[in-house]
């Protein structure tokens, strides 16, 4: 699927893994909670110190996977034991925020895309734990890619591309 169908299933899905290497150079994966604000720029908040933090400051190359309408079915024409899926894959470069206006902005479109209707209590927020929170930007280092399993009207699966 295209580019921008997959940055669609990264904005839909509740909570996008975040592959990295740890310091030991084996794999370490995170379901967290990213906002995108642009083609490119994806943020999420995290806690200043911790194992997240030591990986990407070692080695700040991450792989973004997200999964949307994943239904356990009975393929319609065969009866083959199947799942219906829309997925997407990316790969970026992460940076630990510093620049407090980037971090504001940052954190408003976390908000913004999470809890909407409590923006009201942003500024609230912000001057309470602006200080103690980190913020990581995520740069895209090239296009995401999508693919999906899904059947149209007839029963008959949809194959790369074709839409209902």
């Amino acid at each position: 699927m295209s580019a921008e169908w997959a940055l669609d299933v990264l904005d839909r899905a509740p909570y996008i893994t975040v592959g990295m290497t740890d310091t030991d150079g084996l794999p370490y994966a995170l379901p967290l909670s990213l906002a995108r604000t642009d083609d490119k720029t994806f943020y999420f908040h995290c806690a200043l110190e911790g194992k997240k933090m030591d990986a990407l400051i070692k080695n700040p190359n991450v792989c973004l996977s997200a999964v949307t309408k994943c239904k356990p079915t009975v393929g319609p024409l065969d009866n083959s034991f199947t799942l219906e899926f829309q997925s997407a894959i990316a790969f970026g470069r992460a940076k630990i925020i510093t620049d407090e206006t980037e971090k504001i902005a940052a954190l408003r479109a976390i908000c913004e895309r999470f809890l909407p209707k409590h923006m009201d209590h942003f500024d609230e927020a912000i001057s309470r734990s602006l200080s103690r929170t980190a913020v990581v930007r995520i740069t895209l280092t090239e296009p995401p890619v999508g693919k999906r399993k899904q059947y149209d009207s007839k029963g008959e699966e949809m194959k790369w591309g074709r839409m209902e």
